[in-house]
């Protein structure tokens, strides 16, 4: 059984920095692609970023475009979200996806493409 497990997440001013933390268990980290999405109250979630397994191709969210970065180390089993440069509209739940598959560019961005979901972390950037 897949688990899926983000951390990191927490209080922070704005132009302040958090980096979150994924851990994957019950499946061999390298053989998955994953992003991460995340959910303001009263909205729809939203794709953040997201790193194909192979090739080290990332995309970002027009949102967080020049602040945000994706990473990941297969030996730890670990998918990271480097935030930057906070704004108080980043506040939202994030959670941390994979799926197995190899999607197409187009749909990085739908968080139907993904079959695996943690929990979430809450961020809040708050003065």
């Amino acid at each position: 059984q897949v688990q899926v497990v983000e951390s990191g997440g927490g209080l922070v001013q704005p132009g302040g920095s958090l980096r979150l933390s994924c851990v994957i268990s019950g499946r061999t980290f390298s053989t998955l692609t994953m992003a991460w999405f995340r959910q303001a109250p009263g909205k729809e979630r939203e794709f953040v970023a997201g790193r194909k397994r192979t090739g080290g191709t990332t995309y970002t969210g027009d949102s967080v475009r020049g602040r945000f970065s994706v990473s990941r180390d297969n030996g730890k089993n670990t998918g990271y979200l480097q935030m930057d440069n906070l704004k108080s509209e980043d506040t939202a739940v994030y959670f941390c996806a994979a799926t197995a598959g190899s999607p197409i560019t187009s749909s990085f961005r739908s968080s139907s493409t993904f079959e695996y979901w943690g929990q979430g972390t809450q961020v809040t950037v708050s003065p």
